[in-house]
This record gives structure tokens, sequence and C-alpha cells, in this order.
């Protein structure tokens, strides 16, 4: 008997103007557009497998080996019920030979190799990787772009996750949301030499999820519809030239400034919403610091800091800079255990703490070891991957390899 089968991994992104709102929470479409560099998956990824059998008594999902709820109506089972739509319309009625696979139940097993809920946008891989196994599994015809039409309402973000390199979502303006989607601005291939430094200030679950802080924002912010009208347009246009002309100077200023906007948007909510911690602002004030001297040197920035509903840092920047980054985390933020030192920057050295010539201590005061639990370094990567059967997370049985 046929197995029918497929498995996908998606990358994270990390949004550089940031997504914060609904006018739709049903159809996931945001109060403006946004924009994100895509990671590397050989660091970040969300693996999903795919199986339709009718032997299998309901749709079935496993998250990291346990199985978790397919809430009726909830966006698991939007995605689900809309790819097996498509399949239906797309294949089953126009081929009279194809496989009735969307009639079939599904067994999805999804692994993430980081933090499920740590701030490090795993719903938006997730989904990315859901949709893409499952669209490979049915075969359907469709672009990246198409595809994000149905990530984005699984997770808002998953819609990016659906290209490799520089992505923006398009918020749209049509009620059905046929217009918000996900479209390349320039791909990994156009500017390689983008690095990320992923501070890992906390590895908890957030007090306050982004799916309830932005409706709040929505609600109670002023702040928030100058930044929708005015604000947003003329960065994504701004940044997206930056992008195209890789200049990092203006990437960077235009990154910090919308980050920083953000986090004053969910102050501005009531009652106010704290994503940053004070080693979150420590560290903004050693980029802010490195930078300074950067400039008085060269004349531009070489870092820029940005963070999402959570107290985790992101700091880009191009790679000939990331040693002298990581040896002033370290200096300030004492790591417990080894930095992973995946492109080979130190040798066989180990990681000193050290920070540039000129820079002003004073800024910052040293952490306990811990303050920041860890260091991930990964850069600009590629979009979904269609991955072998060798590559599944499920048995022969159709239940997951691993189960917890």
């Amino acid at each position: 008997m046929s197995i029918y089968q497929a498995t996908s991994s998606a990358p994270v992104n990390i949004a550089v103007i940031k997504y914060w709102g609904k006018r739709d929470t049903k159809l996931i479409l945001p109060t403006n557009s946004s924009l994100s560099v895509t990671l590397d998956q050989d660091h970040l990824r969300s693996t999903t497998t795919s199986r339709a059998d009718p032997s299998f008594k309901k749709d079935t999902l496993w998250l990291n080996g346990t199985e978790e709820l397919i809430k009726e109506g909830g966006r698991m089972a939007t995605c689900i019920a809309e790819l097996k739509r498509l399949r239906k319309e797309l294949v089953e009625d126009k081929e009279a030979n194809a496989p009735k696979l969307s009639t079939f139940p599904v067994h999805i097993a999804s692994y993430n190799n980081f933090p499920t809920a740590a701030g490090l946008a795993s719903s938006a891989s997730g989904f990315a990787a859901l949709v893409s196994s499952l669209a490979q599994l049915y075969q359907l015809p469709f672009s990246p772009s198409q595809l994000s039409l149905i990530a984005r309402q699984g997770s808002g973000s998953a819609c990016r996750s659906l290209f490799g390199g520089y992505v923006a979502w398009e918020m749209g303006t049509l009620p059905d949301g046929l217009d918000s989607y996900a479209v390349e601005i320039a791909p990994q291939s156009h500017w390689p030499d983008m690095h990320a430094l992923i501070c890992v200030v906390s590895d908890d679950k957030k007090g306050t999820s982004s799916t309830s802080g932005m409706q709040r924002t929505v609600d109670t912010s002023p702040l928030l519809q100058h930044r929708i009208k005015h604000v947003v347009p003329e960065r994504m246009a701004a940044i997206s030239a930056a992008i195209r002309a890789r200049d990092f100077d203006a990437f960077a200023k235009i990154t910090m400034a919308d980050s920083n906007q953000f986090h004053a948007v969910a102050l501005d909510t009531e009652p106010p919403i704290f994503y940053m911690n004070d080693v979150s602002k420590a560290i903004i004030a050693l980029i802010v610091e490195y930078n300074r001297v950067a400039v008085e040197t060269t004349g531009k920035v070489k870092a820029a800091y940005t963070y999402d509903a959570g107290p985790n840092a992101v700091i880009y920047t191009p790679k000939e800079n990331v040693k002298e980054i990581v040896q002033m985390i370290v200096k300030y933020f004492p790591q417990k255990e080894a930095f992973k030192d995946v492109f080979g920057l130190f040798g066989t050295e180990s990681v000193q703490g050290a920070v540039v010539e000129g820079f002003n201590e004073a800024v910052a005061k040293p952490f306990e070891a811990g303050a920041v639990k860890g260091l991930i370094h990964t850069r600009v990567g590629d979009g979904p991957r269609v991955l072998s059967a060798e590559e599944s997370l499920l048995s022969p049985n159709g239940l997951p390899k691993t189960l917890v």
C-alpha cells in the first residue's frame, strides 16, 4: 500500500519592521506591513512530517514528541482544512485517478530545535513548516506567496517564513485578506554577509502573549495609530531600499528605531506591557556605545539591536564584526556554557570578554553568569526545504519516532 507522506523544514524569521496589531483577528490581517530577515535553518528551524492515511482515526498533531490538541475552529485546524479544500479543488476534482487524500485524516509531527514560545518566533517557523509539508503532500501547484496566505492564518509572522532572505509582509486592504501576503525583497544570495547574534535572555514563556498584547495595544494606544499611518509606510520603503543597496548603516538605524518604537507602543498600551527587562536594556546600552565608537572611527554604525515581544536581543551585523560583539557580550554577561562557535571565529581559542578601544565600560554593569543564558550565532538563510523520506519524523506505524 502507498504511503502518502512529506517532510519539510522552515526557518525562523526576525522582524526589523515589526508587526503589532490585527485589523481582523480571525483572518490575521495586520494593521501595518512588516519586514524580516530569514535566519539560517542550519541553526534554527522547525521540521514537520505530514502523512495522510485512511486508517488514521483523526487529524493528530505532535509537537516535540507531545500530542497537542487541534482545537476545532482554531488556527491549526483552519490551516489543515484550507489545504485539504485546495487539494480537493485543484487536484482531485480535476484528476479522476488522483488519490482522495483530502478525505484522509493526517498525522503531523513537528519538531523545533530551539525553545518553543521563548520569543524566538517558534509559531512562525512551525506554521510555515506545516503548510510547506502539507502543500508538498497534497502536490499543490502554489508559489511561496500563495502559501503565505494560508500560513498567515496560523500565525501572522509565519507568512514571512515561506521565503529566504529579506521578506516583506504586505498588509493589504481587502476585507478577505487575499492581498495580505509575503513577498521577497531580496534573496539570501543578494546580501549573504548579514549575520545575527541572538542573546537568549530567558527561555521561559512570556508573561503577556503576543496575541493578547497586540489587541490591547490596538484598542488603547494612540501612538499605534500614528505608527500605522505615518511611520511604518516610510520605514518599509527606506529599509527595502537599504537592503537592495546593501547599506548596513541605513538598515541598522531603521531597525533599531523600529524596535524602540514597538516597545514604546507596548508601553503606551493600557495597562502598559513590558517585554524587555534590565538585561535587555543593558544590551541596548552596549550596542549604542559600540556604535558610538564605530561612528567616531569609520563614520558608520556596525551593529543593530532588535527585540520582539520578549527580552531576547537579536543583534544584526556584518560577519566581520561578530567576533568583537561576542567578546563584548561575554565581558558583561559571562556564559555558563561555552559559546557554540559554528563559524569558527575563535579557532581553538576560548572566548575572552573584551571591548573595543575607546569603549566607555561604565555604560553598563557586569551581570552574573546566566543572565544571558546562551548565545546563538546565525546568519541570513534560505526558505523552506523539502526533506527526504529518511528525515521523516514519523515511524512506519504513523506515530512519531520520538514520543515524550
